[in-house]
């Protein structure tokens, strides 16, 4: 069996240099060699060696129903058997679908009602663009081009929404920002440069959105984007406030609010969507990941009925909205997004919120470790930032790795997470997580952090 499971390795290690791994140093991973995933269940993965591990950052902040839901698989396989596959173009779609766009509209905040579908997070943002484009060029004001986000905020790797996204390792090299995306500076109480008052953060958040599109002048700017909380840009949790702030700000400066929920939405906060913590109906919303809880690829874009309204009267000639793609509305995505809402609607979404409570207080215990700075969060959402002095803030020394080690520690003693390269660990674990799963990540992530880094109690 030995021989075995190291010539089925070898074999693996050897196809896979066929395979351009997304977001990877290729040279390195080269000479490492793939993990390759064999089966999951539950809330662990264990891969083709066997190795079993709690995957604390379910996917990649995506499979939020647990693995393994028979009715998830069933509904996938029942919609495979009767009808594979259904276009949605020329006035075409599929029952699964239709029932799934009038379940979103009914879901999403006041206003949301209309849906367009894709296939991920990245064409999510994607479409929300194009749809701006469209909606100023349709309305008569063709000027409206420039789109603004913030620092650090993610919004998918595409050929456009990677401008926006502010994570210079999405920039190197491709070409972006392009000339109408701008950025202002995160909403990152622990390192703005306001201080660590959080009305102060603030402020300067909706100071610094107004001066922005002052320079670039009002009737230029299309778009403000936003993300509930920054996920891939280190877990940062704004301001109290900010989503309801930046709606006001993008109201008296005549420019549309987009909100991300790729990574906040379906539970990952507590509710069903983040814009529901402070009553926020954006004009688009994007989301995907939980949308299938990974199961399949599938994205939606969401928008307000003015926008869906000025869409609609473009094309009153009979000249269609030419925008889509071939799997956008795919029956078998949108079954298992069906079945994935009743698991949410059916008990996921509470127990979510119950053991998130219990998950951040929990994890908050680890502020009384030397080199931990700060953990935030909200729900199933987290992020632990270390440091090398926790009175200056100052961080670790990059070339030391600290957060890729404690990953690679905790990883052989049975845990998976996220370790962003600014020594921040990440933190997202599915909605099925009972206490005794939390207190199982707890124990092993403390133990990987004391043993890698030496730190004390304080």
């Amino acid at each position: 069996m030995h021989v075995l499971l190291r010539d089925r390795m070898k074999n693996l290690q050897e196809k896979d240099q066929h395979w351009v791994h997304p977001v990877t140093a290729l040279m390195d991973h080269q000479a490492k060699g793939v993990c390759a995933w064999e089966s999951a269940e539950g809330i662990h993965l264990v891969d083709v060696n066997g190795h079993r591990v709690q995957d604390a950052f379910s996917g990649l902040w995506c499979v939020n129903a647990g693995y393994g839901q028979k009715s998830i698989v069933e509904a996938a396989k029942k919609q495979l058997e009767v009808l594979p596959y259904a276009t949605g173009y020329f006035g075409f779609g599929s029952e699964p679908a239709i029932e799934l766009a009038y379940r979103l509209a009914k879901l999403a905040p006041p206003g949301l009602n209309h849906v367009i579908f894709g296939q991920g997070g990245s064409d999510a943002v994607d479409t929300a663009i194009r749809t701006v484009r469209y909606y100023f060029n349709a309305i008569g004001q063709p000027e409206k081009k420039h789109f603004i986000a913030v620092q650090r905020g993610y919004h998918g790797s595409s050929a456009v929404g990677s401008g926006l996204t502010a994570l210079p390792v999405f920039h190197r090299y491709f070409d972006v920002p392009t000339s109408t995306q701008h950025h202002i500076e995160a909403p990152y109480p622990y390192r703005h440069s306001a201080g660590p008052d959080e009305a102060s953060v603030l402020a300067a958040t909706v100071a610094a959105l107004k001066s922005k599109v002052h320079e670039i002048g009002r009737g230029n700017v299309a778009a403000f984007i936003c993300e509930p909380i920054i996920g891939s840009g280190g877990v940062i949790v704004p301001p109290a406030g900010y989503l309801k702030a930046m709606r006001a700000t993008c109201d008296e400066l005549g420019i549309l609010l987009i909100v991300d929920e790729v990574i906040t939405g379906f539970g990952r906060t507590g509710p069903m969507f983040g814009c529901e913590h402070e009553g926020v109906s954006p004009d688009i919303m994007t989301m995907a990941k939980g949308l299938t809880s990974g199961y399949a690829p599938m994205g939606a874009t969401i928008i307000s009925e003015q926008i869906y309204a000025a869409l609609a009267e473009a094309g009153s000639d009979g000249t269609p909205f030419g925008h889509g793609q071939t799997y956008a509305g795919h029956p078998v995505s949108a079954a298992i997004a069906n079945a994935t809402l009743d698991l949410y609607e059916n008990g996921l979404l509470k127990n979510g919120t119950e053991v998130g409570e219990y998950f951040q207080s929990k994890l908050r215990s680890l502020e009384k470790l030397d080199v931990v700075g700060q953990v935030r969060g909200r729900g199933m959402l987290a992020g632990v930032e270390l440091v090398a002095d926790k009175h200056t803030r100052a961080k670790p020394d990059a070339k030391l790795k600290i957060g890729q080690k404690i990953l690679a520690h905790a990883f052989s003693e049975g845990l998976v997470f996220r370790a962003f390269n600014d020594d921040i660990l990440g933190f997202a674990p599915s909605l099925n997580y009972t206490h005794a799963d939390v207190d199982k990540l707890i124990e092993i992530l403390t133990f990987s952090i004391e043993k890698v880094t030496g730190a004390r109690w304080i």
